[in-house]
């Protein structure tokens, strides 16, 4: 493995993962803080800072870092999720350096100019609107408020407009100062790069960052309910969810697995039975979300509204059906899912290093491609059965369902069909 990995004396991690046969190189930033990260009243900052964060510095104004990353034929972008925030560039190998000093400069002196700042929290009041105006994406938000009210964790990333308008600068550098901290940041690189060189840059940019200190995050509580919001649009969307597994428990790897097979693919039991079979869906699939103190385990479908009262069933008896009868060659089969999908990332520097820089943040350490893949194999068909049972025979059921519902099952009609 060509990784290779140094902490300051601050406590930041730089990683590098050596690719000497590629022309280009992915390196960014990734911080442990996202939105579980704010106070009720800091709703949306985390998102607002990464917005923020490419508008300009003591030494470039905001059309200067775009013109100098495309200059040389590089892009910069930027990403914040319920626990981390990166920010990232892909240049060719001759340009890391350019990008580095980039990545470091709107991380340690931007300077979120009010103009700046009044026109970005327009942007992103429309892109709350987006997001509500769009079914798909917002019945998630309903469906993580459902899981955790009351949380930050159970909060959307992108806050409020009403939130978002109340910002300051001050306020955003307040959660910067709290947050951004050595031992909480991980400077990562894939590509044709030089470690030592990209040591260096850490060392110049980095190396006056408070140490530590970040609070951590109010610990999860998953409780489970239901939103729902009638509306007019032509497909109901839905999404059922229950308490799955954190990134560093017993039973992630076979929630994991589960969740392909209940609805992973084309060839996976949901879509065969509710779309295939019954034709009473557009859509649905599995997912299992994994955080450091929890998780969710959730089905998503889109149907017509003629249809939600008979697919739900269809689903819940599905589930049921999975703590009894997922098979050998099932688990198998999607255990190569997952070993081909994880050997196709490593082609893709941008990936690998998203990949190290989570690991890091995670779990403290690189983990080795086998290791990952000895995990995997050790599960068996008896342990996501077991698991499934456990996911599956809780009480506390998550439910959010956006546009024709009238239909749906009630909350307790739902429950009661899972233990029967």
């Amino acid at each position: 493995m060509s990784v290779e990995v140094t902490t300051l004396d601050n406590g930041m991690t730089v990683i590098t993962d050596d690719m000497p046969h590629l022309e280009s190189a992915s390196l960014g930033i990734w911080v442990k803080a996202g939105s579980r990260s704010e106070t009720e009243a800091e709703h949306g900052i985390s998102h607002v800072l990464e917005h923020m964060a490419f508008k300009g510095t003591r030494t470039r104004s905001a059309l200067q870092i775009a013109e100098a990353i495309e200059n040389v034929g590089g892009d910069l972008n930027a990403a914040t999720s319920v626990e981390h925030t990166g920010y990232f560039a892909r240049v060719l190998k001759e340009d890391v350096p350019l990008a580095g000093d980039i990545l470091s400069d709107i991380l340690q002196n931007s300077l979120f100019e009010q103009t700046e700042l009044d026109r970005e929290q327009q942007v992103i009041v429309q892109e709350i609107g987006a997001a509500r105006d769009n079914p798909d994406d917002f019945v998630f938000d309903l469906f993580q408020q459902a899981a955790y009210p009351d949380q930050a964790i159970g909060r959307t990333v992108l806050g409020t407009v009403e939130s978002v308008r109340s910002f300051s600068a001050d306020t955003i550098r307040g959660y910067m100062d709290r947050n951004y901290v050595g031992d909480q940041m991980v400077l990562c690189a894939a590509g044709n790069v030089e470690h030592a060189a990209l040591v260096d840059t850490a060392h110049h940019r980095f190396g006056n960052l408070r140490p530590d200190g970040a609070p951590a995050p109010e610990r999860a509580k998953y409780i489970g309910g239901e939103q729902r919001l009638l509306s007019d649009h032509e497909q109901a969307h839905i999404v059922l969810g229950f308490e799955g597994r954190a990134y560093n428990s017993d039973g992630f790897y076979a929630a994991q697995i589960l969740a392909s097979i209940l609805g992973g693919g084309m060839s996976s039991r949901l879509f065969q039975e509710v779309r295939e079979k019954r034709g009473l869906c557009y859509s649905v699939y599995a997912f299992h979300w994994a955080f450091a103190d929890s998780g969710i385990f959730g089905i998503a479908a889109s149907t017509g509204g003629d249809e939600v009262d008979e697919m739900l069933p269809v689903v819940l008896d599905e589930l049921r059906g999975a703590t009894e009868t997922i098979t050998e060659e099932e688990v198998v089969r999607v255990r190569n899912q997952i070993r081909a999908g994880l050997l196709m990332s490593l082609e893709s520097p941008s990936s690998r290093a998203g990949q190290l820089a989570r690991q890091q943040i995670l779990w403290g350490r690189i983990i080795p491609l086998q290791e990952t893949v000895e995990r995997i194999n050790r599960i068996t068909a008896d342990r996501v059965r077991q698991v499934a049972k456990q996911i599956f025979d809780q009480g506390n059921v998550s439910l959010a369902g956006i546009g024709p519902v009238s239909r749906l099952p009630d909350y307790d009609a739902i429950t009661t069909r899972l233990k029967h």
